[in-house]
């Protein structure tokens, strides 16, 4: 994984270009990911698995008859965007109803949320399942806040099994909650994986130690300990799982042992030697077990155990026959599985065409200089932002916000090009941001961008009282979207300093510039405090003690932006006393 590229950015869009093409007659490839090569005979709900890339075959390795109708792309570790999520769902939506399924990520949840209200906003009923398998990442009684992992696959694959069936999208999200509520799953880490293009990995474990807990993402365990036997990891694992079998749970499991990336399966043969018998003997019947790679993370070697106590409903639907590039089971049966070829026009629209005021368009050409000032200060902070998000995280931010930035210089440069104002270059940038960058922090600077160009309009040039309402408007939407508080360690601890200083100061009368540069070093500041406070938001939260002494990458990441924006937003702007003066 670490060896073969070509740009490393460019991994994740390479790597499905080549799966499609491996598997042109199972999957086609359409804005966003990919969807079974031919749609069905009837309507049928649309059974869409969705995550970032880095995780093969989860997600589209499993498209295929008797498991996902379509797949939802991201970067490496990164949610896909709510664009790319809407645009798979249309491709693969054939009248009965999608339904997304993903594991509980922040970003998932709120680009799969924002995909959701605008389907249903076009009639298209929609529904989404969340998988929160992993027993490690809250306690019991915080279940709802537990990360999905390899508990995906199965959860996909009853759903996939109900939906081809002819289950109603009701019924097949009921089916797909059913087992995500029955379904358990504890890792161990053995070593982190490494990024296309890194130079080390996200994270690395002492000679003889193994970490407890993993994550899908790179995240290192929870706790460290010595590197067990087979049989001693066994006995850990299977303890662990069996000690929260669902109340009222039958027998009969289906299992997964599954490998991480770079464990063999000569290894997890092993370990199944020493995992089967315990299962067995606790008075549990194994249901089609599987053992090998389902839901992987690069190249990081680790295992994890996933079991699911399977009823007179569910034990059907996980032994149904299915078909996809990375799994099979049984036979499909002929006539049950998808009808004739459908080409889809993929192609945006034409270039847009838009109307301003020349002095909106002066401003306009002063807020892509703004970006591109951004954009250059976050290429030389890649690697440092990246090995801050690592401490506690999946080590994504840097990529994720060169991803953006690059993707919002281009797309403003572009409106701009075809006669866009201040407003609609900064609504096309956010847009843009959201869609390449994915993740939380895209959608959150894709929605913020937005907001500020919707404040700052296509008719004029604000003036510096403009600018604060629209630095206000743009905090406004990240924490109505984000939901965070102060105090939660996201960028909202430097961005509402910020915001609250600027504005201040310009009622205040003081020059705008100044004003901005002040507010600047209060974010900073603010971004710096926070290596004293635990995540509550976010992949970081579970690993909250990790993270102590590190200041949060997102923060840190908004103050260096805000930092060097400054000059160029603020440079054609006046108090509002000089601006009334000179009207």
């Amino acid at each position: 994984m670490t060896k073969i590229f070509n740009d490393p950015s460019a991994f994740a869009e390479e790597a499905l270009t080549g799966f499609c093409d491996v598997h042109a007659d199972l999957v086609r490839p359409v804005a966003g990911g990919a969807v079974r090569r031919r749609r069905p005979a009837q309507p049928k709900v649309a059974v869409l698995a969705g995550g970032g890339s880095g995780h093969y075959p989860a997600f589209a390795g499993l498209i295929g008859a008797g498991l996902a109708d379509g797949a939802v792309v991201g970067n490496i570790f990164t949610s896909p965007s709510a664009q790319q999520a809407y645009s798979v769902a249309k491709a693969a939506e054939s009248g009965a109803g999608v339904v997304f399924a993903y594991g509980n990520y922040a970003g998932d949840v709120m680009n799969f949320g924002l995909a959701s209200d605008r389907l249903a906003a076009e009639g298209i009923a929609v529904e989404n399942v969340l998988v929160t398998d992993d027993i490690a990442s809250a306690p019991a009684a915080e279940a709802a806040k537990r990360r999905g992992i390899a508990g995906d696959f199965t959860v996909f694959k009853v759903m996939g099994a109900a939906a081809d069936a002819g289950a109603t999208l009701a019924e097949v999200v009921r089916l797909g909650r059913k087992a995500n509520d029955l379904t358990r799953t504890i890792g161990s880490a053995f070593g982190g994986c490494t990024f296309p293009g890194a130079g080390e990995p996200l994270f690395s474990l002492p000679a003889g130690q193994m970490g407890l807990g993993l994550g899908i993402h790179g995240e290192p365990g929870l706790h460290d300990t010595d590197l067990p036997s087979a049989a001693e990891l066994g006995r850990e694992l299977v303890a662990r799982v069996l000690a929260e079998k669902p109340e009222g749970a039958g027998d009969r499991l289906a299992v997964i042992l599954n490998g991480l990336g770079s464990t063999k399966h000569e290894e997890l043969f092993v370990l199944w030697g020493a995992v089967a018998p315990l299962l067995r003997a606790a008075g549990h019947t194994l249901v089609m077990p599987e053992v090998g790679e389902l839901v992987t993370s690069l190249d990081m070697a680790g295992v994890s155990l996933t079991v699911t106590w399977l009823d007179q409903e569910l034990e059907p639907l996980w032994t149904a026959a299915a078909e996809t590039p990375a799994f099979r089971r049984g036979a499909v049966a002929a006539g049950s599985g998808p009808a004739a070829d459908e080409d889809t026009d993929d192609a945006g629209a034409g270039p847009a065409s838009f109307e301003a005021a020349d002095a909106s368009r002066g401003f306009a050409a002063s807020c892509i200089e703004a970006l591109t000032a951004a954009q250059s200060t976050l290429h030389g902070a890649e690697q440092r932002l990246g090995r801050m998000d690592a401490v506690a995280g999946d080590g994504d931010h840097g990529r994720g916000m060169v991803r953006g930035i690059d993707a919002a210089v281009s797309a403003a440069a572009e409106a701009f090009d075809h006669g866009a104002g201040a407003g609609d270059v900064l609504a096309a940038a956010g847009d843009a941001w959201a869609d390449k960058a994915g993740g939380t922090s895209g959608v959150l600077w894709g929605a913020g961008l937005r907001a500020f160009g919707e404040a700052v309009g296509n008719t004029a040039a604000p003036d510096a009282a403009a600018v604060a309402s629209a630095v206000t408007a743009f905090a406004d939407r990240i924490v109505q979207l984000g939901k965070a508080e102060p105090g939660d360690k996201t960028m909202v601890d430097a961005l509402l300093p910020f915001a609250a200083s600027f504005t201040r100061a310009v009622e205040d009368g003081a020059d705008p510039g100044r004003a901005w540069q002040a507010a600047a070093g209060e974010a900073a500041s603010a971004a710096e405090a926070t290596a004293d406070l635990l995540p509550l938001k976010g992949r970081a939260r579970p690993l909250a003690g990790k993270s102590l002494g590190t200041a949060d990458p997102g923060a840190t990441s908004l103050a260096m932006v805000f930092g060097v924006m400054g000059p160029h937003l603020t440079i054609s702007t006046a108090t509002p006393a000089a601006a009334g003066a000179g009207q």
